[in-house]
């Protein structure tokens, strides 16, 4: 699933290219965003994969930047193996249906234990927090105790802005798209909800919302043009 939707980290990081950060660290920090938003994706609620990780990734990117970059200089192995790690972890848990221990994790690896726990360590150094955050001290080393934590809930503020960042496209649909992704995404309102302020049925709203943002998807995923291209 991480591999089928990297396109979407992919078009987050480009809106943050302008930055001083290399393009390749910030896809794999909107790759955690994505990791983040599978483990939370309920398809029962009736919202898009799509639209549902979108600010998820792009909020991980976000705090990236805003809270701590690296908190030391990792080497590059030790931040590919954090990667990793979270890859297998994703991996394990859904094959085990439970938390996989750090031997089981550093045998999907194929790693030593030591190597397992630097690649911890530089975790630890990507996600340090602010000092008046509260902190886990139940002994337990498994360095993805505090996964629930790290990976909390995202804003409205970051679904909006998410939605704001789409203005060019969202201004070339009609009007009645426009309406629905607004009450949807804006207003937050259901399916039904909605098929009640414009008088259509909750099926013509699931419909109509899932053609507009495969229409939506298949713009934000195109490559901009270059500078070159524009001049």
């Amino acid at each position: 699933l991480v591999e089928l939707n990297l396109s979407l980290v992919k078009y987050a990081a480009r809106r943050f290219r302008g930055r001083s950060e290399p393009m390749e660290d910030i896809v794999q920090v909107g790759t955690i965003g994505l990791i983040k938003a599978i483990n939370r994706f309920d398809p029962e609620r009736g919202v898009e994969f799509t639209t549902f990780a979108m600010p998820t990734i792009v909020g991980e990117i976000k705090r990236f930047f805003r809270d701590t970059s690296w908190a030391v200089k990792v080497p590059r192995r030790l931040q590919e193996l954090r990667i990793d790690s979270a890859k297998a972890h994703d991996a394990l848990e859904q094959d085990l249906g439970r938390e996989p221990t750090d031997a089981e994790l550093a045998e999907r690896l194929h790693v030593t234990p030591a190597e397992l726990v630097e690649g911890q360590k530089a975790a630890h150094a990507y996600s340090a927090r602010s000092l008046d955050a509260p902190t886990q001290e139940d002994g337990d080393h498994n360095a993805y105790a505090d996964r629930p934590s790290l990976g909390a809930e995202e804003t409205a503020y970051d679904t909006i802005e998410c939605l704001e960042s789409l203005k060019p496209l969202l201004a070339g649909l009609p009007e009645r798209e426009r309406t629905l992704l607004s009450l949807r995404f804006g207003d937050g309102l259901t399916q039904s909800e909605i098929g009640e302020r414009l008088g259509l049925s909750q099926m013509h709203v699931s419909r109509l919302l899932n053609r507009t943002l495969t229409t939506l998807r298949a713009s934000l995923l195109e490559d901009p043009p270059e500078a070159s291209e524009r001049s």
